[in-house]
């Protein structure tokens, strides 16, 4: 049965116009029980952060195809959580480690990013941005360039090979490099 009150119908439509309010409303109201489902499924607490924040910002890329009268946004917030937390558990079991595909993360307005950035600072450990952030700065130039285009800047691997002027395999190899870097950089800062 689909849940078409008009509360819901209001909430969903705020989503859908980019209302960084809603996404902080959504977030105080289902943050925790999300972090608690994303903990359930993998046992450990800092991967159930990275899977509430990867499916917040999932949500948030795609609320302009949220439908309004189709069902409880709760719902769904929880049914993408659990998904990303399996895609966790399944990646840790085959000992790899994944990063969202850039074209996942969300292309986001200056009011977004600071419901995002709010959304980071509740969920993250002390400090994760900073390791982050060095881990990013130790990378040579080329492969953080690369790096900051696709997640930062929402470019995808073609549009970034064109705008660098490189071929696509070499950006490719480059994200890859710089990936298994920060992993080991972030693996690495956990653990001291």
């Amino acid at each position: 049965m689909r849940d078409t009150s008009s509360e819901q119908v209001r909430f969903a439509t705020r989503l859908q116009a980019r209302d960084g309010a809603a996404l902080r409303e959504l977030f105080e109201r289902e943050g925790r029980r999300a972090l608690g489902l994303a903990y359930r499924v993998l046992g450990d607490q800092a991967a159930a952060e990275d899977a509430v924040q990867e499916a917040f910002a999932q949500l948030w890329e795609r609320a302009d195809r949220l439908d309004p009268a189709g069902g409880r946004i709760e719902s769904l917030l929880m049914t993408m959580v659990y998904r990303r937390a399996i895609d966790l558990a399944r990646a840790r079991r085959n000992g790899a480690i994944t990063l969202p595909p850039p074209d996942m993360l969300p292309h986001v307005d200056e009011q977004a990013a600071a419901v995002l950035d709010r959304v980071v600072e509740l969920l993250s450990s002390d400090g994760l941005r900073r390791k982050l952030r060095a881990a990013l700065h130790a990378l040579p130039e080329e492969q953080r360039v690369v790096v900051e285009h696709a997640y930062f800047e929402g470019l995808t691997l073609r549009e970034i090979a064109e705008r660098e002027r490189l071929p696509l395999g070499t950006v490719k190899s480059r994200l890859r490099l710089a990936m298994e870097k920060l992993t080991a950089a972030m693996r690495t800062q956990t653990l001291s």
